[in-house]
């Protein structure tokens, strides 16, 4: 008879990082907690069988934890507390934000799973000269978790993406996980491109909508996003002004605000921003503001526009079936904050490995 392992998903934002253990049949995902409603309905419309606790995770109590768990011992959590404060973008503050992991240490100790899986932002690293991680590493050595960590970036893994994260896995006793081996890059199978991930979505001008898709599915990346989908959704291209659309068109493949014309060019914004991907390379980090120019590395290299909905969950691996909740910008925040599936995955694939030896 199969093992199951029961699963408990913090900070569970649209179930990015839930997506890959429910890939696995020894994985039953037992429980979430997300505090935005619009996010939580999400994750249950993609992860029905999950009782979702939709709350603080400061309000998660010994008690509300076992009314849904009804007994069962969580063998292991996931999930890592918001990120914004630990980014290497924008302001960097110590503040309630920064020390959720507080929390996050809190349920753990009520759980006692054998394992866990604390995922962030590589800026946690050197948060505070250093000194916050320090501090995650001790908080989880004094529950009796032997922890290893390593950054790993979703590129290596099929995603379409550059994209790092800080993976820390505790276990109690022996730690044996072992950190996946990159399926892309140099020598093995080439990182998946732009016009790999996207360009069998039909060009679209700012403003127009077309959900249906401009070819068959011709590589494999394709083939893992459109498994059972028929019908596409989400492909929206937000609507801008004319200036706007002027300065996108005249940017070439790569290109940013610095090499436009003085006469249409910005006058404030980063590097990075009024910027155009690369068509034949992996995208740059999306965020949440994957549909803003003037925020972000997001127009779209072939069609001189912002990227829609569908894109953006593309980029982060997400099959064409994943829906998402609530308002444009609401769904934009869904995508940009999750963990890319096909990287949780990876990493469900060898945490199942550990638990089993």
């Amino acid at each position: 008879m199969m093992k199951q392992y029961n699963i408990m998903d913090l900070f569970a934002g649209v179930g990015g990082l839930s997506y890959g253990f429910s890939q696995i049949p020894e994985f039953h995902i037992v429980a979430a907690n997300e505090i935005e409603k619009d996010i939580s309905i999400a994750y249950t419309m993609n992860h029905p069988g999950v009782s979702m606790l939709n709350c603080d995770i400061c309000d998660l109590t010994e008690e509300k934890i076992n009314e849904v768990l009804k007994g069962q011992q969580i063998d292991v959590v996931v999930g890592g507390p918001p990120c914004q404060s630990y980014s290497t973008l924008g302001k960097r503050r110590m503040d309630d934000r920064a020390n959720l992991f507080i929390q996050y240490k809190r349920v753990l100790n009520i759980l006692r799973p054998r394992a866990f899986v604390f995922e962030n932002v590589t800026g946690i690293l050197s948060m505070n000269g250093g000194r916050l991680f320090r501090e995650v590493l001790a908080g989880f050595h004094e529950l009796g978790y032997s922890l290893r960590h390593q950054v790993m970036n979703a590129v290596d893994f099929g995603v379409p993406q550059y994209r790092e994260r800080v993976i820390l896995v505790g276990f109690l006793g022996e730690n044996n996980f072992t950190y996946p081996q990159p399926t892309h890059g140099e020598g093995l199978t080439p990182y998946v491109t732009l016009k790999e991930a996207i360009g069998d979505l039909p060009a679209i001008k700012s403003g127009e909508t077309d959900n249906t898709y401009a070819h068959k599915a011709d590589n494999a990346f394709l083939q893992f996003v459109r498994t059972g989908t028929k019908q596409l959704t989400e492909h929206a291209a937000p609507k801008n002004g004319e200036h706007l659309i002027r300065i996108m068109e005249a940017l070439k493949d790569g290109q940013s605000k610095n090499d436009l014309p003085e006469d249409i060019r910005p006058k404030s914004g980063y590097g990075n921003t009024y910027a155009k991907l690369w068509w034949d390379r992996p995208s740059t980090t999306i965020t949440r503001n994957f549909a803003c120019p003037s925020s972000s590395r997001c127009i779209h290299p072939r069609d001189s526009r912002a990227m829609s909905i569908r894109e953006g969950a593309r980029l982060q691996s997400f099959p064409d079936s994943y829906v998402f909740y609530g308002s444009d910008s609401m769904k934009r925040l869904e995508i940009g904050n999750a963990v890319p599936p096909l990287l949780s995955v990876a990493i469900a694939e060898n945490m199942l490995k550990a638990l089993q030896q």
